[in-house]
């Protein structure tokens, strides 16, 4: 990683370079690594840094769009070719992407030869048959600039860069190309491909009529009946032409829905293609084309241009680095602000929480995506996030926004624990989200000392509060003889270990849970920090009377004597859980630990002998007759592992946050720790961080490329672990 020099006032420019053996047959890194771009409102454009769509949620438009529609898959991939003026036409791209995606050399929608998958499938899925040149058209670099991804081709003597961004706010991408050097003139041939659907619908969807075109000048608008928007498609260049002759290919690879036991063999539409001159027999170093797709109105399209529409963006990500805390300015942990900005949402897809918020203002609701490229907005995840990517980076009015949001939703004492897709009412069947906010809230106040905000949500707290003490939904309340929290109800998963397969809970957890009642003091102890100084510390003693019996409870229940750890529940449905698991580092890490600090060390050396890897802590301690090594298969398999030993690496935020509790002077060994977490940088996501990872070596990361908790705890040790330590301003 290496920045650029920005010549003016704003932090450089983070450029993340990927390297690979170009000389070597294997090409399994242009395919195994993605790229991801957002556009503020859920939607998104991604796919391999080879251009092969891999995954049912990769295309080049993912727009995000109100409830009912949700995110839907507009354009998927883009064909593109050189074609010279002796006739020829080469592809830009390599080998794999020319030869990935059918089953022969292509299949015709009425071909009879679609076979289904098998030993060795074919590796990518460009659609168009084999019209790669060898030696011609390759990859020579890939790299993100300012967290915005860069192809540079060479053909015959041509440097050609491409370069895709989305429009913040708007559902509408643009695919840029330069001419770098070369003197030959070429036409530049785009032929897009697509297949309208909602995001977690299979590849093997089917529409049921054939789409529809509307043709004018360059302009193209492509329909399809059904609950779609119409997708635009305009190309800016010289001499543009179209060639609307419509194809469309069955059989397209999905190699990633194979490994996960999905359907992977789908189907694509083009109506033809679009080309533009490039190139003559001057020097035409800067000579551009610029292709715009969007489901916005001709007139919001037709008022961005590529130029403009690109240098804006490029300003706004160097005010999102200028704005942020300095120890995170530069350096790996610069892409990860870049990165943060993904997650950080204007939720276009619930129209409710666009009305004024709690404090009045006209400004848009926001909320944090959980991960890409399939989860919305969960509960938990957002409150864990919440530090880590608004605060840290200096987006304290969005932080406001987020918390304000999740409390207009607050039902019954509990936030909601997830807003699934297409939806705009959330579900409630979380035990700790809920205490995750008095955490998240704690953050927020911490740094912009917002009163007003405490003052306007002290009532809704003591409701949370109260509502626990009496008992509220699935089964969540406090034990009137211990004063811990339980909680558990048949069918539901109420903990943040919530695999779910059919109607099987893989770790119901169900009883006294350590995290959740480390969660639960913590709560305590920061109301009655918030009632003292807001009414008095009278008004605040029966909340520290609870909290005090809570500590002694908990400290006299959850210590496993055989193995100097924390019991991971206890008043289970088989009695008390000895498993080791990472949730008891909550009992330390949290700002009121609920553990004797004489038991701080035991605890800690334990979850780093047994659980601590490169890229977090694992879910469950090898040896456990649970336990598993690999994370992967059908989703049965893959929900069976989910938190039976697979790493997780948000775990990592609570570790060091505790390592440093046990030794305060030991930043550096703290960074340390992050040493793997760092090098996947250059993996899966390039600049992001995965959700979870196999619990033994290689430790192959898994689920979600990109993870909201995964980025903003590595935010937020980053700024542990650095020599001042935190630091807002």
């Amino acid at each position: 990683m290496e920045h650029a020099t920005a010549g003016n006032i704003f932090p450089s420019p983070p450029i993340r370079r990927m390297s690979w053996a170009r000389a070597e047959t294997d090409s399994s890194p242009l395919l195994n690594r993605e790229w991801l771009v957002a556009n503020g409102l859920g939607g998104y454009a991604s796919a391999t840094v080879s251009g092969v769509c891999t995954r049912k949620y990769h295309g080049l438009l993912i727009a995000a769009l109100p409830a009912r529609r949700g995110r839907l898959v507009m354009l998927t991939n883009l064909l593109e070719e050189i074609a010279f003026t002796d006739g020829r036409v080469v592809e830009l791209g390599n080998e794999e992407r020319a030869e990935g995606n059918f089953w022969k050399e292509g299949l015709e929608e009425d071909s009879s030869r679609e076979k289904p998958p098998g030993e060795n499938p074919p590796s990518g899925n460009h659609p168009g048959g084999k019209l790669h040149l060898p030696g011609a058209g390759f990859l020579r670099e890939f790299r993100l600039e300012s967290g915005l991804p860069v192809w540079r081709f060479e053909v015959e003597g041509l440097v050609v860069e491409k370069r895709v961004f989305l429009s913040y706010l708007h559902n509408t991408v643009f695919i840029n190309y330069r001419l770098i050097s070369g003197s030959r003139p070429f036409r530049l041939r785009l032929r897009p491909f697509m297949h309208f659907r909602p995001i977690h619908d299979e590849v093997d969807t089917s529409l049921q009529t054939p789409y529809t075109m509307k043709v004018m000048r360059n302009w193209i608008e492509i329909r399809a009946d059904g609950d779609f928007p119409s997708l635009r498609l305009v190309l800016h260049g010289r001499e543009n032409s179209l060639n609307l002759i419509g194809r469309g290919f069955r059989g397209v690879y999905y190699r990633v829905e194979h490994e996960r036991g999905y359907p992977c063999l789908g189907t694509l539409w083009g109506p033809g293609s679009l080309e533009a001159a490039m190139g003559n027999d001057g020097d035409n170093s800067g000579d551009e084309v610029a292709l715009m797709a969007s489901t916005e109105s001709w007139e919001v399209m037709l008022a961005q241009k590529s130029r403009e529409a690109f240098r804006s963006e490029i300003e706004r990500r160097q005010r999102l680095l200028a704005a942020a805390w300095p120890q995170v300015r530069s350096g790996p942990a610069s892409e990860l602000v870049l990165a943060a900005d993904q997650f950080i949402v204007t939720p276009g897809f619930r129209i409710a929480d666009n009305a004024p918020d709690l404090a009045t203002t006209d400004e848009r609701g926001r909320t944090i995506m959980a991960g890409y490229h399939w989860f919305t907005d969960w509960g938990r995840d957002t409150m864990i996030s919440l530090e880590g990517l608004t605060l840290i980076t200096g987006r304290q009015a969005e932080a406001a926004y987020i918390l304000q949001s999740f409390a207009r939703h607050i039902r019954h004492g509990l936030i909601p624990n997830v807003f699934p897709e297409g939806r705009s009412q959330g579900e409630y069947n979380t035990a700790d989200a809920t205490l995750w906010f008095f955490q998240a809230l704690s953050d927020y106040l911490l740094v912009s000392g917002d009163q007003s905000m405490l003052s306007n949500l002290l009532p809704l707290l003591f409701e949370i509060v109260n509502h626990h003490l009496a008992g509220t939904c699935f089964g969540i309340g406090v034990d009137p003889g211990d004063g811990l929290l339980r909680q558990g109800e048949a069918g539901y998963q109420l903990t943040w270990m919530d695999a779910k397969v059919g109607d099987w809970v893989v770790t119901p957890r169900r009883g006294k849970a350590v995290e959740i009642n480390a969660l639960w003091y913590n709560a305590l102890c920061l109301l009655g920090q918030w009632v003292t100084r807001e009414r008095g510390a009278k008004e605040a003693q029966p909340i520290a009377r609870l909290a005090e019996w809570v500590y002694d409870s908990f400290n006299r229940r959850f210590w496993y004597e055989e193995g100097n750890y924390l019991y991971d529940v206890v008043d289970g449905e088989a009695g008390d859980d000895a498993s080791l698991r990472p949730n008891q580092i909550l009992a330390i890490s949290l700002p009121n630990p609920v553990l004797d600090p004489d038991r701080w060390e035991s605890v800690l050396q334990t979850v780093r002998k047994e659980l601590l890897t490169p890229f977090g802590l694992r879910s469950l301690a090898p040896g456990h007759p649970d336990y598993r090594q690999r994370c992967c298969g059908d989703i049965r398999q893959r929900d069976a592992a989910y938190h039976q030993g697979t790493v997780w690496s948000w775990l990592i935020g609570p570790f060091i946050d505790a390592w440093l509790k046990v030794y305060p002077d030991d930043r550096s060994g703290g960074r340390h720790f992050l040493d793997g977490l760092i090098a996947h940088l250059d993996d899966a996501c390039l600049g992001s961080i995965s959700e979870i990872f196999d619990a033994e070596p290689p430790f192959n990361c898994r689920g979600c490329v990109s993870q909201a908790w995964s980025v903003a705890q590595m935010l937020h040790c980053w700024v542990k672990t650095t020599a001042s330590g935190r630091n807002t301003t």
